[in-house]
């Protein structure tokens, strides 16, 4: 079975594609997989910051406290 792609709601066989459009193709893929592992970096970034922010208020709340908060 050919490999097809759906652009506007029609399809396309890939093998029927210009060169220039199977060049772009692959540089809309590879596009879209650098786009999407970013916005997985960006998730992961995101939780690090927020643990790092419950870490400093934790951190915060032990020395006014004078006894050590949370799993440490």
């Amino acid at each position: 079975m050919p490999q097809k792609i759906k652009l506007d709601e029609k399809e396309y066989v890939v093998d029927n594609l210009s060169d220039h459009a199977k060049a772009t193709l692959d540089s809309l893929k590879f596009v879209t997989t650098r786009m999407q592992e970013l916005s997985n970096m960006q998730v992961l970034m995101q939780r690090a910051k927020n643990s790092y922010v419950d870490s400093l208020k934790q951190e915060l709340l032990s020395s006014k406290a004078g006894f050590q908060f949370g799993d440490d």
